[in-house]
C-alpha cells in the first residue's frame, strides 16, 4: 500500500493547528473501534472515526477547539440513532483535543510502527492476472511484494506495490518474513512448483496459494510427495486454485478480487502478537 506515513505527514505539514478526535469508548454497535482516530485542520481532515453524521458532527466540534483559546479539550457522548440520522444502535465516546509538536511527533512514530509491521503478501508472476491482484491489494494495509524474472512484466504494477526481479525467485520466499502470504501464478508451471514447494516447507507462511486447475493441483501434489521431498500435511495447506471455486468468472480482475479477499482472510486468521502491538500502536493517540 502507498505510505501511510508520508500521507500523514503531509497533512500535519500543511496543517497548522490542528486537533485530535479518537474513539475513546463504545457500546454496541458502532463504524469504528475504541482507539480509532482522525485529525482536523481548519480547512481538512486526515483518517476516519467511520464518517456518517457522528463524523460530521466530530469535525464541526473539533473546528469549534481549534478557535478557542486555552486547552479546550472535550468530549461527545454520542448515540447513534434516529436523532443524527445513524442506525447502528451503538453508542460511541469521542475525545476532541488540540494537538501539538509532541502529539504530531508520537503520532509519525505509530504509523511508522505500524508500517513496519504490516504483514507481507508476496505475487509471484507479473502477468495478467498478477497484477490484477497487485491492484486489488494496493490499498490494502501489507506490503505487497510482485516477484518476477522477466522485466519486461513488472512495467505497469500498480502504485504502492513493490517489485523485485530475480531470476531466482524462490529465495524470495526464504527471505519473507514469518507470516507472510504467497500467491503463486508465474508464467512456467515448473517454477510455479518450485515456489509453492518452498513455502509449504516454511511451516510459518499465512497463506500459500497457487493458480491453476484441479490437475496442475494433481500434478504437483505427485511431484511435491514423491520428488520435491514433502509431507502430505504440507500439501494439505495449499489453497489452489486461489480465490475459490464459488464463482466460476476466470477473468483476471475477478479471480484477482476474490484471491486478495482470501488471502487477506488468512493474514487475519493468522495475525499473532505483531498485529496486536500494531493496534496497540495505532492507539497512542488516546493516550497522549
Amino acid at each position: 500500500m502507498a505510505s501511510t506515513v508520508d500521507d500523514l505527514k503531509s497533512f500535519l505539514a500543511g496543517a497548522g493547528r490542528f486537533a485530535l478526535v479518537s474513539v475513546a469508548g463504545t457500546k454496541g454497535s458502532t463504524p469504528r473501534e475504541t482507539g480509532a482516530w482522525m485529525l482536523v485542520s481548519p480547512a481538512s481532515s486526515y483518517g476516519t472515526i467511520g464518517g456518517g453524521q457522528l463524523e460530521y458532527m466530530a469535525i464541526d466540534k473539533a473546528r469549534q477547539v481549534l478557535g478557542k483559546s486555552g486547552d479546550g479539550s472535550t468530549m461527545l457522548d454520542v448515540p447513534l440513532g434516529p436523532e443524527i440520522g445513524q442506525c447502528c444502535g451503538g453508542r460511541v465516546e469521542v475525545a476532541i483535543r488540540p494537538g501539538d509538536a509532541a502529539l504530531a511527533a508520537a503520532l509519525v512514530g505509530a504509523a511508522e510502527r505500524e508500517e513496519m509491521m504490516l504483514p507481507h503478501l508476496y505475487i509471484f508472476g507479473g502477468g495478467h492476472v498478477g497484477k490484477a491482484l497487485a491492484a486489488s491489494v494496493a490499498l490494502l494495509p501489507v506490503h505487497a511484494v510482485v516477484v518476477e524474472t522477466r522485466e519486461n512484466e513488472l512495467e505497469g504494477v500498480a502504485p504502492g506495490v513493490e517489485t523485485l526481479l530475480t531470476p531466482v525467485p524462490e529465495e524470495a520466499v526464504r527471505a519473507a518474513p514469518a507470516g507472510s502470504a504467497f500467491a503463486v501464478l508465474t508464467h512456467d508451471h515448473a517454477l510455479d512448483f518450485l515456489i509453492v514447494a518452498e513455502a509449504l516447507k516454511r511451516g510459518d507462511a499465512a497463506y500459500v496459494g497457487m493458480i491453476g486447475s484441479k490437475t496442475k493441483k494433481a500434478t504437483f501434489r505427485s511431484w511435491f510427495l514423491k520428488t520435491a521431498g514433502g509431507t502430505a500435511a504440507e500439501f494439505a495447506r495449499l489453497v489452489s486454485p486461489i480465490g475459490g471455486e464459488a464463482v466460476k468468472d476466470k477473468r483476471p480482475p475477478v479471480i484477482a478480487a476474490l484471491a486478495a479477499a482470501e488471502m487477506m482472510s488468512a493474514l487475519a486468521s493468522h495475525a499473532g502478537p505483531g498485529v496486536s502491538e500494531t493496534r496497540a500502536a495505532r492507539k497512542i493517540s488516546s493516550k497522549q
